[in-house]
Protein backbone atom coordinates (compact mmCIF):
# COMPACT_ATOMS: atom_id res chain seq x y z
CA UNK A 1 0.00 0.00 0.00
CA UNK A 2 1.05 4.02 -0.43
CA UNK A 3 -0.58 6.03 2.06
CA UNK A 4 2.13 8.63 1.91
CA UNK A 5 -0.14 11.02 0.33
CA UNK A 6 -3.78 9.85 1.30
CA UNK A 7 -5.76 11.43 4.22
CA UNK A 8 -5.08 8.74 6.40
CA UNK A 9 -1.38 9.12 6.35
CA UNK A 10 -1.02 12.05 8.73
CA UNK A 11 -3.72 10.44 11.47
CA UNK A 12 -1.70 7.62 11.09
CA UNK A 13 1.62 9.24 12.08
CA UNK A 14 -0.72 11.12 14.72
CA UNK A 15 -1.19 7.70 16.14
CA UNK A 16 2.46 6.89 16.22
CA UNK A 17 3.71 10.38 17.66
CA UNK A 18 1.39 10.01 20.45
CA UNK A 19 2.38 6.42 20.94
CA UNK A 20 6.21 7.97 21.62
CA UNK A 21 7.64 7.08 18.01
CA UNK A 22 10.74 9.59 17.22
CA UNK A 23 10.78 8.82 13.51
CA UNK A 24 6.45 8.63 13.30
CA UNK A 25 6.71 9.54 9.47
CA UNK A 26 9.04 6.79 8.55
CA UNK A 27 7.93 4.33 10.57
CA UNK A 28 4.35 5.04 9.11
CA UNK A 29 5.38 4.78 4.89
CA UNK A 30 7.36 1.12 6.20
CA UNK A 31 4.10 -0.25 7.82
CA UNK A 32 2.10 1.13 4.97
CA UNK A 33 4.30 -0.45 2.37
CA UNK A 34 4.04 -3.49 4.15
CA UNK A 35 0.29 -3.84 4.94
CA UNK A 36 -1.98 -5.61 2.31
CA UNK A 37 -4.96 -3.78 3.43
CA UNK A 38 -5.78 -0.71 5.60
CA UNK A 39 -7.57 -3.48 7.94
CA UNK A 40 -3.80 -4.76 8.12
CA UNK A 41 -2.16 -1.61 8.41
CA UNK A 42 -4.37 -0.80 11.23
CA UNK A 43 -3.68 -3.52 13.21
CA UNK A 44 -0.02 -2.98 12.34
CA UNK A 45 -0.34 0.58 13.63
CA UNK A 46 -1.65 -0.39 16.73
CA UNK A 47 0.67 -2.72 17.44
CA UNK A 48 3.31 -1.20 16.93
CA UNK A 49 1.59 1.71 18.95
CA UNK A 50 1.05 -0.27 21.75
CA UNK A 51 5.25 -0.89 22.06
CA UNK A 52 6.11 -3.76 20.10
CA UNK A 53 9.21 -3.04 18.43
CA UNK A 54 8.98 -1.76 14.66
CA UNK A 55 11.15 -4.85 13.51
CA UNK A 56 8.37 -7.43 14.86
CA UNK A 57 5.19 -5.39 13.47
CA UNK A 58 7.29 -5.64 10.21
CA UNK A 59 8.53 -8.79 10.59
CA UNK A 60 12.33 -8.19 9.33
CA UNK A 61 14.98 -5.55 10.39
CA UNK A 62 17.39 -3.94 8.00
CA UNK A 63 21.24 -4.94 9.22
CA UNK A 64 24.38 -3.91 6.80
CA UNK A 65 22.36 -3.12 4.00
CA UNK A 66 20.55 -6.80 4.46
CA UNK A 67 16.97 -7.63 4.86
CA UNK A 68 16.49 -10.11 7.49
CA UNK A 69 13.76 -11.92 9.00
CA UNK A 70 12.69 -11.25 12.59
CA UNK A 71 10.59 -13.29 14.56
CA UNK A 72 8.45 -11.99 17.50
CA UNK A 73 9.85 -12.81 20.22
CA UNK A 74 13.40 -12.82 19.01
CA UNK A 75 16.35 -10.47 19.39
CA UNK A 76 16.66 -7.24 17.25
CA UNK A 77 19.91 -6.71 15.60
CA UNK A 78 21.48 -3.38 16.60
CA UNK A 79 23.02 -1.10 13.80
CA UNK A 80 26.18 -1.15 16.54
CA UNK A 81 26.98 -4.17 16.27
CA UNK A 82 27.44 -3.72 12.08
CA UNK A 83 31.27 -2.56 13.57
CA UNK A 84 32.33 -5.77 14.86
CA UNK A 85 30.83 -7.53 11.05
CA UNK A 86 33.20 -4.87 9.49
CA UNK A 87 36.01 -5.95 11.30
CA UNK A 88 34.91 -9.86 11.35
CA UNK A 89 34.63 -9.05 7.22
CA UNK A 90 38.08 -7.77 7.02
CA UNK A 91 39.27 -10.84 9.04
CA UNK A 92 38.04 -13.33 7.07
CA UNK A 93 38.33 -14.95 3.64
CA UNK A 94 36.13 -17.32 1.49
CA UNK A 95 36.36 -20.93 2.49
CA UNK A 96 36.81 -19.70 6.34
CA UNK A 97 35.46 -21.45 9.00
CA UNK A 98 32.85 -19.08 11.01
CA UNK A 99 31.06 -19.68 13.88
CA UNK A 100 28.50 -16.96 15.14
CA UNK A 101 27.56 -17.86 19.01
CA UNK A 102 24.80 -16.08 20.63
CA UNK A 103 23.15 -15.63 16.96
CA UNK A 104 19.71 -14.23 17.86
CA UNK A 105 18.24 -13.99 14.17
CA UNK A 106 21.33 -14.56 12.56
CA UNK A 107 22.30 -11.64 11.66
CA UNK A 108 25.89 -11.45 11.79
CA UNK A 109 26.31 -14.97 10.23
CA UNK A 110 23.83 -13.71 7.39
CA UNK A 111 26.25 -10.43 6.44
CA UNK A 112 29.25 -11.98 6.99
CA UNK A 113 28.63 -14.30 4.35
CA UNK A 114 27.55 -11.81 2.31
CA UNK A 115 30.23 -9.50 2.84
CA UNK A 116 33.34 -12.20 2.62
CA UNK A 117 31.84 -14.88 -0.02
CA UNK A 118 31.38 -18.50 0.46
CA UNK A 119 32.26 -19.77 4.13
CA UNK A 120 31.53 -22.35 6.08
CA UNK A 121 28.70 -20.74 8.75
CA UNK A 122 27.63 -22.31 11.95
CA UNK A 123 25.82 -20.63 14.49
CA UNK A 124 24.57 -21.27 17.98
CA UNK A 125 21.21 -20.14 20.44
CA UNK A 126 19.73 -21.45 23.34
CA UNK A 127 16.77 -19.56 22.40
CA UNK A 128 14.31 -22.16 20.42
CA UNK A 129 12.75 -18.89 18.31
CA UNK A 130 16.14 -17.73 17.54
CA UNK A 131 17.16 -20.73 15.78
CA UNK A 132 14.02 -21.24 13.98
CA UNK A 133 14.50 -17.51 12.59
CA UNK A 134 18.50 -17.99 12.08
CA UNK A 135 17.91 -21.18 10.43
CA UNK A 136 15.41 -19.30 7.73
CA UNK A 137 17.98 -16.56 7.53
CA UNK A 138 20.83 -18.51 6.96
CA UNK A 139 19.71 -21.38 4.60
CA UNK A 140 21.07 -19.43 1.76
CA UNK A 141 24.41 -18.93 2.82
CA UNK A 142 24.39 -22.87 3.67
CA UNK A 143 24.72 -22.23 7.22
CA UNK A 144 23.93 -25.00 9.92
CA UNK A 145 22.51 -23.46 12.87
CA UNK A 146 21.99 -25.35 16.64
CA UNK A 147 20.28 -25.05 19.08
CA UNK A 148 22.28 -25.27 22.85
CA UNK A 149 24.14 -23.17 25.79
CA UNK A 150 27.18 -21.56 23.58
CA UNK A 151 30.17 -24.20 22.75
CA UNK A 152 28.58 -27.40 23.93
CA UNK A 153 26.12 -26.74 20.92
CA UNK A 154 29.07 -27.03 18.42
CA UNK A 155 29.87 -30.15 16.73
CA UNK A 156 32.88 -31.90 18.20
CA UNK A 157 34.74 -31.82 14.67
CA UNK A 158 35.01 -28.09 14.66
CA UNK A 159 37.32 -28.19 17.39
CA UNK A 160 40.92 -26.02 16.56
CA UNK A 161 39.18 -25.21 13.06
CA UNK A 162 37.66 -22.01 13.66
CA UNK A 163 38.85 -19.03 11.64
CA UNK A 164 36.88 -16.09 13.00
CA UNK A 165 34.66 -16.71 16.15
CA UNK A 166 31.78 -13.65 16.39
CA UNK A 167 29.69 -12.76 19.40
CA UNK A 168 27.16 -10.41 20.42
CA UNK A 169 26.61 -12.33 23.86
CA UNK A 170 24.03 -10.48 26.56
CA UNK A 171 26.21 -7.43 28.11
CA UNK A 172 23.55 -5.56 30.02
CA UNK A 173 24.00 -6.18 33.99
CA UNK A 174 21.11 -7.76 35.70
CA UNK A 175 20.38 -4.11 37.65
CA UNK A 176 19.82 -2.45 34.73
CA UNK A 177 17.77 -4.53 32.38
CA UNK A 178 14.49 -2.10 34.15
CA UNK A 179 16.47 0.56 32.74
CA UNK A 180 15.65 -0.85 28.99
CA UNK A 181 13.35 0.40 26.62
CA UNK A 182 10.14 -1.16 26.76
CA UNK A 183 10.48 -2.48 23.54
CA UNK A 184 13.66 -4.42 24.60
CA UNK A 185 12.59 -5.45 28.58
CA UNK A 186 9.09 -6.21 27.32
CA UNK A 187 9.57 -8.03 23.96
CA UNK A 188 12.83 -9.21 23.50
CA UNK A 189 13.76 -12.52 25.01
CA UNK A 190 15.79 -11.08 28.96
CA UNK A 191 18.06 -14.67 27.89
CA UNK A 192 19.43 -12.11 24.86
CA UNK A 193 19.97 -9.07 27.08
CA UNK A 194 20.86 -10.38 30.96
CA UNK A 195 24.51 -10.58 31.33
CA UNK A 196 24.57 -11.29 35.17
CA UNK A 197 25.79 -8.70 37.72
CA UNK A 198 28.27 -7.15 36.13
CA UNK A 199 26.81 -7.94 32.29
CA UNK A 200 29.81 -10.07 31.29
CA UNK A 201 29.11 -13.21 32.67
CA UNK A 202 28.20 -14.82 28.70
CA UNK A 203 30.85 -12.45 27.68
CA UNK A 204 33.83 -14.52 30.18
CA UNK A 205 32.52 -17.58 29.36
CA UNK A 206 32.76 -17.05 25.33
CA UNK A 207 36.56 -15.73 25.61
CA UNK A 208 37.33 -18.45 28.47
CA UNK A 209 36.01 -21.48 25.72
CA UNK A 210 37.14 -19.48 22.89
CA UNK A 211 40.70 -20.91 22.48
CA UNK A 212 39.82 -24.38 22.21
CA UNK A 213 38.13 -24.15 18.89
CA UNK A 214 40.38 -21.52 17.36
CA UNK A 215 42.52 -22.65 14.58
CA UNK A 216 46.05 -21.05 15.13
CA UNK A 217 45.68 -17.21 14.22
CA UNK A 218 41.89 -17.56 14.11
CA UNK A 219 39.59 -14.55 15.58
CA UNK A 220 37.56 -14.18 18.13
CA UNK A 221 35.13 -11.14 17.83
CA UNK A 222 32.66 -9.74 21.04
CA UNK A 223 30.50 -7.51 21.04
CA UNK A 224 30.90 -5.34 24.84
CA UNK A 225 30.22 -1.85 25.82
CA UNK A 226 32.40 1.37 26.34
CA UNK A 227 32.56 0.98 30.11
CA UNK A 228 33.22 -3.34 30.21
CA UNK A 229 35.94 -2.74 26.75
CA UNK A 230 38.89 -2.49 29.70
CA UNK A 231 37.87 -5.78 31.32
CA UNK A 232 36.87 -7.65 28.34
CA UNK A 233 40.10 -7.05 27.04
CA UNK A 234 41.41 -8.17 29.87
CA UNK A 235 39.56 -11.43 29.64
CA UNK A 236 40.58 -12.02 26.02
CA UNK A 237 44.25 -11.44 27.15
CA UNK A 238 44.08 -13.73 29.91
CA UNK A 239 43.03 -16.66 27.72
CA UNK A 240 46.24 -16.62 25.63
CA UNK A 241 44.97 -14.42 22.97
CA UNK A 242 46.42 -10.83 21.66
CA UNK A 243 43.90 -8.63 22.29
CA UNK A 244 42.77 -5.22 20.62
CA UNK A 245 40.12 -2.84 20.97
CA UNK A 246 38.08 -1.12 18.29
CA UNK A 247 35.42 1.70 18.89
CA UNK A 248 33.52 3.63 16.55
CA UNK A 249 31.90 6.67 18.47
CA UNK A 250 29.30 7.14 16.17
CA UNK A 251 27.73 3.79 16.66
CA UNK A 252 28.34 3.87 20.02
CA UNK A 253 30.06 0.83 19.56
CA UNK A 254 32.38 -1.68 21.06
CA UNK A 255 34.53 -4.75 20.11
CA UNK A 256 36.86 -6.43 21.03
CA UNK A 257 39.22 -8.70 18.80
CA UNK A 258 41.30 -11.37 20.15
CA UNK A 259 43.70 -13.57 17.88
CA UNK A 260 44.71 -16.91 18.46
CA UNK A 261 48.53 -16.89 18.51
CA UNK A 262 50.67 -20.22 15.97
CA UNK A 263 49.58 -18.60 12.25
CA UNK A 264 49.42 -15.62 10.25
CA UNK A 265 46.25 -14.76 8.85
CA UNK A 266 44.73 -11.55 7.69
Amino acid sequence: MSLSFSPAFPSIVARLRAAGCVFAEDEARLLASAARTPAELDDMVDRRAAGLPLEHVLGWAEFCGLRLAVDPGVFVPRPRTELLVRQAAALARPGAVVVDLCCGSGAMGAALAAAVGPVELHAVDVDPAAVRCARRNLAAAGGRVYEGDLYAALPAALRGRVDVLVASPPYVPTGAIGLLPPEARVHEPQVALDGGADGLDVVRRVVAGAGGWLAPGGHLLVETSEGQARETTDAVARAGLAARLTHDEELDATTVIGTMPGGARR
